[in-house]
């Protein structure tokens, strides 16, 4: 994608950028990845030239916008509710003969560029979105409607939300309502100061020119205050309405905002490092986190995720967003970030072959985040966040210990894993048992957990001499994930999570003949179920005859025992 930022306000650090090189660094994957190099461009700023990543795409072609917005019959029945609401009151008070609607934001960018969009939100020029929905309300109930339920979200500046925002449901669709505003903001403070505006300061107030965009419902037309906003979505530029510093500097969320849709690494009129260096001090002291994760996430999981994490890498924000204990300190290098996006490109790569479909949209989400932290899987971290990428990484490194048992062709390499083996089974029944308790303990998530571990398996795809060479080890890789799953369905294993045990802790209460629960019953639960998995079409009475067995073997075995001490003494 071509980005430039306020060529207009482009000033240049010609010397710095002659001088500005990035080296390549070695992937887990079947390329190294190169940080862009740029050229100048005096009238539009920079463009990134080229990049090692797959999933950057270049435009070399205008993208299609249309020319006006088609609105589906649900939209039309929005929009003309409300233009009801306005006439109706404008005959009550004059004030509303001037009030105009105007949907703001992403809406009007995707529908312009022929994307459905369900995420209105309605900007108005000259009252709260409280008082217009109680309004709406009032309307509904004149013409014999039921009312609808308001919410109103408080505005909440340490989570980047600066205006109160109402919110009701029109034809089953949520819709949000806010006035337009103008900002003002200090010095040493993202929080602006709010205040009504016109939509041209509202459109001038906001993160990218593609966002500033307004499809007012009074007139059926697209508004461009900034008057680059639909140029700039046909060329595919990423522009603040603002000169960049001054966007980024007011609130630093920004920057991940633009990241997410294809940010420059380093955009005109900021003196890099100094300026980005002001940005993550300001972010570190001020910035709300749930915001930065929720954009983060959006990165993750859209299109791009891999030039997202290399674009917050290279602007040195990636600790910043991915904050870790001040214990960990050693490990936020930036040595660290780029092995941690590295990774991120391997997986990327990997899923690729494998298949999209082969996991749901949280499950993709969820197999990068922990492809992502694969460098740091090894780290103790106390706190109890990230529970589930943790287990994603522990679970891992079971499947990569387990694997070489499984692709061997030779069955007696197989040794179970379990201190206590207190039964006699064949190494199909111990490979089950194996890979039934780790897929208990992981649950749904097996396959992503599969996944990752094949990307700290040998397999290594940096091996890779050229590209037919790698293409050939990322086949390889698909060929051991997908054999890999063969086997656990083949064991029987999918949905063993959700099997129940043969005997509960009551009845193995009664066969030891205790009153309490302890670490006995808990000992010989963990055995019940072993014996449960080698035994996939076992019965409770079977598995009780079992443990009664085994608790006679037990005995006998004491008994021998003190027999020999006796004879010796």
């Amino acid at each position: 994608m071509e980005i430039a930022l306020n060529p207009h306000r482009l000033i240049t650090f010609q010397r710095y950028i002659n001088n500005l090189t990035f080296s390549s660094f070695k992937l887990p994957s079947r390329c190294a990845i190169k940080f862009p190099n740029f050229h100048f461009k005096s009238e539009l700023g920079f463009f990134p030239r080229s990049f090692c990543c797959r999933s950057m795409v270049s435009l070399t072609e205008p993208i299609k916008v249309k020319e006006k917005i088609d609105l589906t019959e649900i939209e039309k029945k929005i929009f003309d509710r409300l233009l009801e609401v306005v006439r109706y009151y404008s005959r009550i008070d004059s004030n509303y003969k001037e009030t105009q609607l105007r949907v703001a934001g992403g809406w009007v960018r995707d529908k312009l560029l022929g994307k459905e969009c369900y995420d209105i939100d309605i900007a108005l020029d000259n009252m709260l979105g409280r008082e217009f929905c109680e309004k709406v309300n009032e309307y509904l109930s004149n013409i014999g409607e039921e009312k609808q339920g308001i919410g109103v979200i408080q505005c909440n500046p340490d989570q980047s939300k600066h205006l109160e925002t109402a919110r009701m449901r029109l034809y089953d669709i949520w819709i949000d309502f806010v006035n337009l505003r103008s900002e003002d903001y200090s010095d040493n403070s993202r929080i602006p100061t709010m205040k009504f505006g016109t939509a041209e300061e509202d459109a001038y107030r906001r993160d990218l020119t593609i966002n500033s965009l307004f499809y007012n419902i009074n007139t059926n037309s697209v508004e461009d205050f900034t008057k680059r906003g639909l140029a700039h979505l046909r060329s595919g530029k990423i522009v603040t309405p603002l000169p960049p510093k001054e966007t980024f500097l007011d609130d630093p969320l920004r920057v991940l905002r633009a990241i997410r849709f294809g940010f420059v690494l380093k955009p005109p009129g900021f003196c890099y490092p100094v300026d980005f260096f002001l940005l993550k001090k300001k972010w570190t002291v001020s910035s709300g986190c749930c915001t930065a994760q929720c954009t983060i996430d959006l990165m993750i999981s859209g299109n791009e995720p891999v030039k997202a994490m290399v674009y917050t890498c290279d602007l040195q924000l990636f600790w910043v967003v991915f904050s870790l204990p001040n214990q960990s300190e050693t490990l936020m290098s930036e040595e660290y970030a780029r092995r941690c996006v590295s990774y991120i490109d391997a997986a990327w790569r990997l899923l690729q072959v494998v298949g999209f479909s082969t996991f749901n949209d949280e499950e993709r989400r969820l197999y990068l985040y922990g492809a992502l932290f694969l460098p740091l899987r090894k780290s103790v971290y106390t706190d109890g966040k990230g529970k589930k990428v943790m287990k994603l990484h522990a679970a891992s490194e079971s499947f990569r210990s387990w694997i070489p048992f499984i692709t061997s062709d030779k069955s007696e390499q197989f040794t179970e894993d379990s201190e206590r083996k207190t039964f006699q089974v064949p190494d199909v029944s111990g490979q089950r048992i194996i890979a039934g308790k780790l897929l208990r303990e992981i649950k749904s998530l097996w396959r992503v957990s599969l996944l990752i571990s094949i990307l700290i398996s040998p397999t290594d795809f940096s091996r890779a001499g050229d590209f037919s060479e790698a293409c050939a080890e990322l086949d390889k890789s698909q060929e051991l994930y997908k054999r890999i799953e063969h086997a656990i369905m083949e064991l029987g294993l999918d949905n063993v999570w959700e099997m129940k045990p043969l005997i509960n802790g009551k009845e193995i209460m009664n066969i030891l003949q205790l009153k309490t629960g302890g670490p006995k019953v808990r000992e010989w639960q963990k055995k019940s179920l072993e014996w449960q998995l080698a035994h996939p079409s076992a019965t409770g009475e079977e598995c009780q005859d079992w443990m009664r067995q085994e608790l006679e073997a037990q005995t006998h075995c004491k008994r021998v025992k003190l027999e020999e001490v006796s004879s010796l003494e």
